[in-house]
């Protein structure tokens, strides 16, 4: 009777093993299909005859170590049609299991549950390290104090400075920690009428704005879960008020990009795509015919040598069957090394790890096509400029917060309206709409 009992139990364990068994022999020749959401071109809108180089390299090594996955994606959304096939595919029921994000997005998938919580996966991969990212590009991703996306490709805002103009008028290139007071003198000399017509035909600086400074001195807009806006400080009022005195000396005169095009502007952020883009041909001689060279933007008093720092991020659908391959191919994306050196390969941006950015062999790819007596930018500098940039706060109708603040903020400016009670009355506005 004993032996019985015990064949009986080994029969129910040798069965219980074999379904899972079973289950695996017939599944592990499966073919499994995880399907990618991407658009065609640059994220940061500029030439980009590369844009599926990279991902068709990491699908190739992606599915040799998965033999039995397929990645499929649909080929030519253009970025501007992509958010609008993003949401067709969510009101679907069709999410892809892993896709780019744009920034414009993050907030609104996040906050609809569309997106995956990634904590517990970060903290169950051995393999996985969060602190080889960039500071700034992974805070890009967090929402409500998760991380509900990846960096995948980052960009830092710098000064685009006209070295030809500035040689001619005796003037040296300012050094990466230069300040408000450097600028504007240097703005103040540059800015003249130089064909005697009785009108000013030379600038100091197109397109920067009361934001660059208030980034570069120290300023915070929302406090940490607040989504109250804060214009009413010294370090805000001291940026608008920066940002007047160089919009006064053009005497009223309207700066237009033909006028930095053609070589009559000093300087203007600009981002590191574009510093990649028009530094090397073929579009370095299309652009522009003048020497010129990036910096960092100048300190405001209570700041540094900082700006805002833009990313591209990827996600994993919260709907997704395949959350352990979706994991490993959005690992592979943000993460591999190799991959993130393509980034300097194939498209305009920066890698989002620190050890891609700061390596040699991104500063050689960098310098590739340039011509040898242009500088390419410092690695050390470019990985500072990242790490230690300023991240848009992420609830959803920031953007729209900061669009209005502007528009207003230029409204006060070109009117020469008291700077102090007008942005009392503008943080008053701002609120109640978003409150609303």
């Amino acid at each position: 009777m004993r032996r019985s009992k015990i064949g009986l139990i080994i029969g129910c364990i040798v069965i219980m093993l074999a379904f899972p068994l079973a289950y695996y022999i017939s599944n592990r020749d499966r073919e499994i299909t995880l399907e990618l959401g991407i658009f065609a071109g640059s994220n940061w809108d500029v030439a980009n005859a590369n844009s599926y180089v990279i991902i068709d390299k990491a699908i190739a090594k992606f599915e040799q170590q998965h033999k039995n996955v397929k990645i499929h994606y649909y080929s030519g959304i253009l970025k501007r049609d992509y958010s609008e096939w993003l949401t067709k595919q969510l009101l679907l029921g069709k999410m892809p299991d892993v896709f780019m994000i744009l920034s414009d997005d993050f907030n609104r998938l996040a906050s609809l549950g569309a997106l995956k919580d990634l904590e517990k996966l970060m903290e169950k991969d051995s393999s996985f390290r969060k602190e080889e990212y960039f500071t700034t590009a992974l805070m890009t991703g967090q929402y409500n104090g998760s991380q509900y996306a990846l960096p995948y490709e980052t960009v830092p805002t710098l000064m685009f400075v006209n070295k030809t103009l500035l040689m001619k008028e005796g003037i040296k290139v300012p050094d990466s920690d230069w300040t408000w007071d450097d600028m504007y003198e240097i703005c103040k000399m540059v800015t003249k009428d130089t064909d005697g017509d009785g009108h000013l035909d030379q600038f100091g600086s197109y397109n920067y704005d009361w934001l660059d400074a208030a980034y570069t001195n120290g300023m915070v807009l929302f406090e940490e879960s607040d989504t109250k806006i804060n214009l009413v400080n010294e370090r805000v009022t001291q940026a608008v008020k920066f940002t007047k005195q160089l919009y006064d000396l053009n005497q009223g005169r309207m700066v237009t990009q033909d006028d930095f095009d053609s070589g009559r502007v000093a300087f203007m952020p600009l981002s590191f795509a574009d510093y990649r883009t028009y530094k090397t041909y073929p579009y370095k001689i299309k652009k522009y015919h003048f020497k010129w060279d990036c910096i960092t933007l100048p300190a405001g008093e209570y700041g540094a040598n900082i700006s805002e720092v833009n990313t591209l991020l990827m996600g994993i659908s919260n709907k997704s069957r395949h959350e352990k391959l979706a994991w490993e191919f959005l690992k592979l994306l943000t993460y591999d090394e190799e991959i993130q050196m393509d980034i300097f390969r194939y498209s305009q941006g920066a890698s989002v790890l620190k050890k891609v950015t700061g390596s040699k062999e991104a500063e050689i790819i960098l310098q590739e096509y340039m011509e040898e007596s242009e500088k390419v930018i410092d690695n050390e500098l470019l990985s500072r400029v990242i790490e230690q940039g300023v991240v848009a706060p992420q609830f959803l109708r920031y953007r729209e917060a900061v669009s209005l603040a502007s528009s207003e903020i230029q409204t006060i400016i070109e009117n020469d309206k008291n700077i102090d009670s007008s942005l009392k009355i503008l943080q008053n506005k701002i609120n109640q709409y978003l409150k609303q």
